[in-house]
């Protein structure tokens, strides 16, 4: 399989093919799976038959995006954060990082999403080892040559720096962003939490809770901000998956963010999130892995 089959240095180009794992797949209908909904941050025990039926709508919108969309598949080692397929890996124009998640019933998913770039032919650029851990979640390309990490519960210092020796030799910039203690440490709280790429000049954000040094980062690097509604935060309304071309997926249940966005010149397409989504702490962009965009 030819490079052209992978990349990973925007967020906003055309989305081609898409890595997912359906709540099925994750045992989330599995009742062992189920009894650990507490542990893992769930707001209740999930809603198998909703979620499935919410997760097969978010797919036929990324096939209708013109997206090819591939399963990861059921593996003993997954639990049920495993429907939030973004955070185990990072796809780059060189292959694929392998993270070292720092909620450790996560770090399983590396090795399944390795099983798959094998199978796709996709390369293995590094992983991360302990002490450092990493999360996708925290990741955000500011441009190509720029990935903004965000420091925090799930990704560490040591993460960060071993992320930036493997991108060193590939001129590529890794910069840090503090990320504010939130919830705490039990609490799902990603750089991307705060922050969604919408196009590259423009970010979608939850101002109040980004750093002032991440904000005068955005600032004097010129990108357009638009605020979530803040009654919206606790919705997932500034998670928002880019599918290029101004086309962008968000949760129905944020009309307000929703409408913003529209304002600001996006074409926003909504799926209901309630249980698969807002119910886990894992919008649009949890649920997918980018592999490849135009």
């Amino acid at each position: 399989m030819s490079v052209e089959k992978y990349n990973g240095h925007s967020m906003t180009g055309e989305l081609l093919r898409v890595l997912v794992c359906p709540p099925r797949h994750a045992g989330w209908d599995r009742p062992d799976r189920v009894a650990a909904w507490r542990d893992l941050g769930f707001q209740h025990a999930p809603d198998f038959p909703a979620a499935q039926a919410q997760h097969d709508t978010l797919c036929r919108l990324l096939r209708d995006a013109g997206a090819e969309v591939i399963c990861l598949p059921p593996d003993d080692s997954l639990t049920l954060d495993s429907a939030y397929a973004h955070d185990a890996s990072l796809p780059t124009d060189h292959g694929l990082i392998l993270m070292n998640p720092g909620k450790k019933n996560r770090v399983p998913e590396a090795q399944a999403h390795a099983k798959v770039s094998f199978q796709a032919g996709i390369p293995i650029l590094g992983e991360i080892r302990s002490p450092g851990s990493s999360e996708a979640g925290d990741m955000v390309w500011l441009d190509s040559r720029t990935l903004l990490i965000g420091c925090g519960y799930r990704t560490n210092q040591a993460g960060i720096e071993q992320m930036r020796s493997l991108f060193a030799p590939k001129g590529v910039e890794v910069l840090s962003a503090p990320l504010p203690y939130g919830a705490g440490p039990s609490a799902c709280l990603h750089l991307m939490s705060l922050m969604s790429m919408l196009d590259e000049r423009t970010i979608l954000v939850d101002l109040p809770w980004l750093s002032v040094e991440t904000v005068e980062l955005l600032k004097a690097r010129g990108f357009r901000l638009v605020e979530i509604d803040g009654t919206e935060r606790d919705s997932l309304a500034c998670n928002v998956l880019s599918l290029g071309g101004k086309r962008l997926i968000a949760l129905e249940e944020n009309a307000g963010t929703n409408q913003r966005l529209r304002n600001a010149g996006f074409d926003v397409r909504t799926f209901a999130g309630s249980e698969l989504c807002i119910n886990g702490s894992g919008g649009p962009t949890c649920l997918t892995r980018p592999l490849l965009r135009g």
